[in-house]
């Protein structure tokens, strides 16, 4: 015969038996909220446009301390997404970090492109978005020099900047960077020339939808989203959980549509011919060479990144020519290095404190 539990295992199973039953009771009553809920508030930090020009629009956040380091930082968002990721809720938000360390913060932002700005290309962004954005601080600021930080695709562009305009830079931080094209290993995948008629697809689309931005990722990893609801439901009596499953997931949803020459541009020159890599891009005329970089460089690196793997953003400490050259390797994944309450213990305090000594 089975022996009888004792009174304290008995304690114990009963425990987690009324656990089980409340979480049960709030998983339903907090699906039912989630269904009918509105859209979580996103970027709750104060902000004023600066500048705005076709797709590009520019923001500066209201400092939020008197002494404020001398050189600003401008952060570039991903043409295919939206800037509010860095400023995603109070106590996850990369701005409100660096404000309150008391950094001049400045966002390049996208619209959802025009039809008649189909055309805009690499040179567009790197040639003018950018440089009208520098201009726009330094008329504010009176300063020279401009810090960069990009994320994912907008690190990619910032990097192109550097290394077409180093003088105006005075550090360059690369979020999650991809430089080595060959190493986005299931993004080649996607667009293997052999089948991915991409001429076509620009042809007649013209800008290209944020549907095919979004099979791009959803291919890269097939079970993310249902395994991401199952989590959710899992956690559904977490208020906190919850919360940020929903800024999270109304952030990927509002992918933006990207103009099709910049589309064009990114597969053929940096994915089939990884032209950055081997610094055979050509923009605007002129050829852009990493090792033109001569700036302090930063380079994050995410350690489960299934987008950006560590080895696609490596010749950003090779190739460049920048003697003062640091890597963090944090833990996560893709979007947790710029968003998220893990971020702010782990990551953005080593940020902060190779940033400071460098804006003065």
């Amino acid at each position: 015969m089975a022996a009888e539990p004792s009174p304290l295992d008995s304690d114990a199973i009963a425990q987690r038996v009324e656990l089980e039953i409340e979480r049960a009771l709030k998983r339903n009553i907090k699906g039912l909220d989630l269904l009918i809920a509105d859209r979580e508030p996103v970027g709750t930090m104060p902000k004023t446009v600066i500048h705005r020009e076709g797709t590009a629009v520019l923001y500066r956040y209201e400092p939020v301390l008197d002494e404020i380091y001398r050189v600003p930082l401008l952060i570039v968002s991903p043409p295919s997404n939206k800037g509010y990721i860095f400023d995603l809720a109070a106590g996850q938000s990369f701005v409100e970090f660096m404000l309150n360390r008391g950094y001049d913060v400045y966002n390049l932002d996208w619209n959802p492109p025009r039809r008649g700005e189909a055309g805009l290309g690499l040179a567009d962004y790197v040639d003018r978005f950018l440089p009208d954005s520098f201009a726009a601080i330094q008329e504010i600021t009176q300063e020279t020099e401009v810090s960069l930080a990009g994320y994912c695709m907008g690190g990619t562009l910032a990097t192109i900047y550097t290394a077409l305009h180093p003088a105006a830079v005075r550090n360059l931080i690369a979020f999650a960077t991809p430089i080595d094209f060959t190493h986005m290993k299931l993004f080649q995948a996607w667009a293997d020339k052999r089948y991915f008629d991409v001429d076509l697809l620009v042809r007649e689309l013209g800008v290209i939808p944020a549907d095919v931005m979004l099979g791009a990722f959803d291919l890269s990893r097939p079970a993310n989203r249902t395994a991401g609801r199952m989590t959710l439901w899992n956690n559904m009596w977490n208020d906190d959980y919850v919360k940020s499953y929903r800024m999270f997931d109304r952030w990927a949803a509002e992918t933006l549509p990207v103009p099709g020459e910049y589309f064009r541009e990114i597969i053929t020159r940096l994915m089939w011919d990884n032209a950055l890599a081997k610094n055979a891009l050509e923009v605007g005329g002129r050829m852009v060479d990493l090792s033109g970089i001569a700036c302090p460089l930063l380079n994050i690196v995410a350690q489960h990144d299934h987008i950006v793997s560590h080895e696609a953003t490596q010749p950003l400490m090779h190739l460049t020519g920048s003697k003062d050259r640091h890597e963090i390797v944090s833990k996560g994944g893709h979007v947790s290095l710029v968003a998220g309450p893990a971020a702010v213990r782990r990551l953005w305090p080593h940020i902060d404190e190779w940033l400071g000594v460098r804006s003065t």
